[in-house]
């Protein structure tokens, strides 16, 4: 079963005057894994689609929205994956990849039958981001050893991490997404400190392996108008172009971070300064 919203963009005048129910409302999804079902949010932020499958005791099928206009999801599209629950497999047009705790997965357009399951009794959590794509790149599995690894922060700020550049153009190709996924250090619990924006393109971010009882409080906002979100563990927010996005826990934690838009350089970001920030 797929369960798909729609989510529209803002104008940062706009975003300005919103409450805290209108932020959580507009930016914050929640609630991503449901027993038995996926489920996906359409954003008209550079078209990307965030979701999150849960397979229980069968397999899901990804099935097409009403949104895409088309027979197959992927007819238009690329799409990312990465499990970050237990043991799971994703069989595509009838090539099986299993796919470990944090290990990623690229499928290029064109492919039709995407199916998710779990394996060995184990509960898999695959997270989902999907943009719109003009080329059909091969499909490929990407493990944490193939990533580009770089170490970022400082313990004395409370930032040191270690980002997993999975799929991204310096490790695969891909027409415009984007995704990676950065591990806090214990004892810190910034991360993007300090903070950037790229009008280039969007992004989206989901946050896990936060402990029972924890928050990550996220920050968005133009850097001189600034709101916050609070969130739990497996939650995700929409990170709009003109915004900042950065975020504190009250204890370590990992995110995943998805991209789309105009360019795919990494280091291309308009950095603020921490004390600039308002």
């Amino acid at each position: 079963m797929t369960h798909s919203e729609f989510r529209y963009a803002h104008h940062p005048d706009d975003v300005k005057k919103y409450t805290t129910e209108d932020l959580r409302r507009e930016f914050l999804i929640n609630d991503l894994f449901q027993e038995g079902q996926i489920k996906l949010v359409y954003t008209m932020y550079d078209r990307l689609i965030v979701g999150g499958a849960m397979p229980t005791d069968k397999a899901l099928k990804l099935e097409t929205i009403d949104e895409l206009k088309a027979e197959n999801f992927l007819d238009r599209r690329e799409i990312g994956i990465i499990n970050v629950g237990g043991k799971g497999k994703v069989t595509i047009d009838g090539t099986v990849y299993e796919l470990n705790n944090k290990e990623a997965l690229y499928i290029g357009k064109g492919n039709k039958d995407v199916t998710f399951e779990s394996v060995d009794g184990e509960q898999a959590y695959f997270y989902i981001n999907s943009a719109p794509a003009h080329h059909s790149y091969p499909t490929k599995k990407i493990t944490k050893n193939e990533a580009e690894i770089v170490e970022l922060g400082d313990s004395k700020y409370a930032n040191r991490r270690t980002i997993n550049k999975l799929l991204v153009n310096s490790v695969l190709e891909t027409c415009q997404l984007q995704m990676g996924m950065t591990e806090l250090h214990e004892g810190s619990v910034w991360n993007t400190m300090p903070s950037h924006t790229h009008t280039r393109r969007m992004e989206a971010y989901f946050y896990f392996d936060l402990e029972e009882g924890q928050s990550v409080s996220h920050f968005m906002g133009q850097p001189q108008e600034t709101r916050h979100i609070f969130l739990k563990n497996r939650d995700a927010v929409i990170s709009p172009e003109w915004s900042i996005h950065s975020g504190v826990g009250t204890s370590n934690y990992t995110f995943i971070w998805g991209m789309a838009g105009e360019n795919m350089d990494y280091g291309d970001m308009d950095a603020v300064k921490t004390d600039e920030l308002k």
